[in-house]
């Protein structure tokens, strides 16, 4: 099942691979494309993966969380953008634009001062930060602008674009209790956080139409010790978001602060694969749109296994994709698991110039030198 083509909404893909959302510390410092991004994704292109999403895209400029992030808050960035679907295209692949803002985990040099923004007021400890409480016009305008960064993708060429909904950035803020404390129409119980969402969901669709595929990745579980956003409540989640016509759903988990993290290391054995399935069955089991399944997945036995039985519709892979862009060819010519060790080291994008695999070992001896 693995191989075998996939049509998403009416995109046809080559196989059931995606390539997951993944920085990659590669467009300049003011959020244009660069010739060294386009490289990249010709590579993922021509390594064989069905779909590819780009890393997170800021939908406005108090949403950058990371250095040199594309960028998707204005129109001057379209061209530029372009460059990626033309590329990706021309060698016959598929790839869809994450738009997303970054809440209370921006990091703090990314806002020129700016104090970030969040549904509640709460702390965030790793990044020790205490955000300030969105205001209801500002709402308004995040929301506006997600639509408009869709409109963005669309008229550059993607073939959709998917809601970055988890990892506890500004969407997944609004949907977990843990931070979003809101009383008002934003926040208080469930359906009152789930509006943001809504509403963002609703902007998008007003500005790509109803035939564009728009996708989300969630959390599963925000894998925290107390509150926060659980299985049961993110399939209801989940459920509304089919019910006003999303596409799919990536299943993934956890946030800064989590005691189990989205990129987990030690992944050793196969039975460490596949971290989110559980949750991801949940979700197969209960929704009709597809179920797009992230986590710790490094052997194709295991893919398989996953497609095969039932846990998901799609395979989305990042890391292993840092160390070998082709890996999804390697393992249709037979390949068995990935080279990736899962060490995390490819994510000190502080140490390095761009993201890019750099054995944990290496990395420390590069910083002693």
């Amino acid at each position: 099942m693995l191989f075998e083509p996939y049509v998403l909404k009416d995109i046809t893909l080559s196989n059931r691979m995606v390539r997951s959302a993944t920085y990659e510390k590669g467009a300049d410092a003011d959020g244009f494309v660069t010739p060294k991004l386009i490289a990249l994704y010709e590579e993922l292109a021509r390594g064989g993966v069905g779909l590819i999403v780009t890393g997170g895209a800021p939908v406005a400029p108090s949403g950058i969380f990371v250095p040199q992030m594309v960028a998707a808050y204005d129109d001057k960035y379209i061209a530029g953008l372009s460059a990626l679907p033309a590329a990706v295209h021309a060698i016959g692949g598929r790839i869809a634009l994450q738009i997303a803002h970054g809440g209370r985990q921006c990091y703090p040099e990314m806002l020129n001062g700016q104090q970030s923004i969040a549904p509640s007021a709460v702390h965030e400890p790793v990044l020790n930060i205490t955000p300030r409480e969105i205001t209801e016009e500002e709402i308004w305008t995040v929301i506006h602008a997600f639509g408009q960064a869709a409109r963005r993708a669309k008229a550059a060429g993607f073939d959709g674009v998917q809601i970055h909904g988890a990892h506890g950035y500004l969407v997944s803020q609004f949907l977990s209790s843990h931070t979003n404390r809101r009383s008002d129409s934003w926040g208080g119980d469930e359906d009152r956080r789930f509006r943001f969402l809504e509403e963002v969901y609703k902007a998008i669709r007003r500005a790509v139409g109803g035939d564009y595929l728009v996708f989300i990745k969630i959390n599963g579980s925000d894998h925290l010790c107390c509150g926060g956003l659980r299985p049961d409540e993110s399939l209801r989640v989940a459920q509304r978001l089919e019910a006003l016509g999303i596409d799919a759903v990536e299943v993934s988990g956890g946030m800064y602060e989590s005691t189990l993290r989205p990129a987990r290391t030690k992944i050793l054995h196969k039975e460490d694969e596949a971290y989110f399935k559980d949750t991801a069955a949940l979700f197969k089991m209960s929704l009709s749109i597809p179920v797009i399944l992230v986590g710790g997945i490094r052997s194709r036995i295991v893919a398989e296994e996953m497609l095969e039985r039932g846990y998901a519709d799609l395979i989305s892979l990042s890391r292993p994709l840092i160390r070998e862009p082709d890996l999804p060819r390697k393992f249709m010519a037979g390949k068995d698991r990935a080279e990736c060790e899962s060490c995390n080291a490819c994510m000190n994008f502080r140490r390095l110039d761009t993201v890019k695999c750099v054995p944990l070992q290496k990395l420390k001896e590069r910083t002693l030198a």
